[in-house]
């Protein structure tokens, strides 16, 4: 049902960066946007953990290097009949972790330093697991076609609305009617759209990957209590994160403050996803 969902809503996104090409350009717009997602997904299908993996400087370690963290892989991956991901190292001591990769048998598991040193081995095992849950339930892939469509029809609604005020794009009827006004409206309102529903996507992924994780461990108790370390202390060693990428992370770099700083994060609220972890929202 969840990959349903997730669909659903990666079709809605294209179909809403579609009619915003229409807005502004009519049939040729239409065609733009198209091939703009067309090439975008193309990129982010083959290109995205690359390029994750980069710009965080991830450094990749032998089973001789870590070895805590490849026992506890191979233990999860045999369970679930996975194959074996790249493991990498990011050289920051802010506590974090995520997995990249457009399948299973593509897939790379990060995890930075601080969290090798912060977490037991319980508590790691459950961290990896709820990463390598985003590799088995396919959710790498989604949430990335998701931020790049969100950032797409971000970008052909600014190039739409500036071309309209040129006197380019479309109708002569939309021209003669307002329609400066109405692509202004439009690109304030499609990018927040398209975001809160990538956001949407990013965050039942989460949930989904906890319970994953929790089932492949057998032990929810220590995947809770890593969360609730890592949420206490990615805030004292904030993460230096691109928001392009936020949502791959186990804990969010870009923490909101409450309020409408929540309804924008990548991730749902950390009491949550304890609270449907072990039933209360603490450990």
């Amino acid at each position: 049902m969840n990959t349903f969902k997730s669909t659903l809503l990666l079709v809605l996104l294209t179909v809403f960066l579609i009619l915003i090409g229409d807005r502004f350009g009519g049939r040729n717009g239409m065609v733009l946007a198209f091939a703009l997602s067309v090439v975008f997904n193309f990129v982010t299908y083959f290109f995205s953990d690359k390029l994750a993996l980069r710009m965080y400087n991830a450094q990749p370690v032998t089973r001789e290097q870590l070895p805590r963290a490849y026992a506890a892989v191979e233990r999860l991956t045999a369970k679930q009949g996975l194959p074996m991901p790249k493991i990498y190292v990011l050289p920051t001591e802010s506590p974090n972790a995520f997995a990249t990769g457009r399948n299973p048998q593509h897939a790379s598991v990060a995890v930075t330093h601080g969290i090798l040193q912060l977490l037991d081995d319980e508590e790691l095992e459950g961290v990896l697991a709820h990463e390598l849950g985003h590799v088995r339930n396919r959710d790498i892939l989604t949430s990335s076609i998701a931020a790049t469509l969100a950032g797409a029809i971000t970008m052909v609604a600014r190039m739409g609305y500036w071309a309209s005020l040129f006197g380019g794009g479309g109708s002569s009827r939309e021209r003669r009617g307002g329609g400066g006004m109405s692509g202004l409206l439009m690109i304030i309102v499609a990018p927040i759209a398209a975001s809160l529903i990538q956001l949407w996507i990013s965050r039942t992924r989460e949930f989904e990957a906890d319970a994953t994780g929790a089932a492949a461990t057998g032990n929810p108790y220590a995947l809770a209590r890593a969360l609730q370390k890592l949420e206490d202390y990615s805030k004292r060693i904030p993460m230096q994160a691109s928001p392009s990428n936020a949502h791959l992370f186990i804990v969010a770099p870009l923490l909101g403050s409450g309020g409408i700083g929540n309804l924008f994060s990548t991730h749902p609220p950390m009491k949550e996803r304890i609270q449907r972890l072990i039933g209360r929202d603490y450990v």
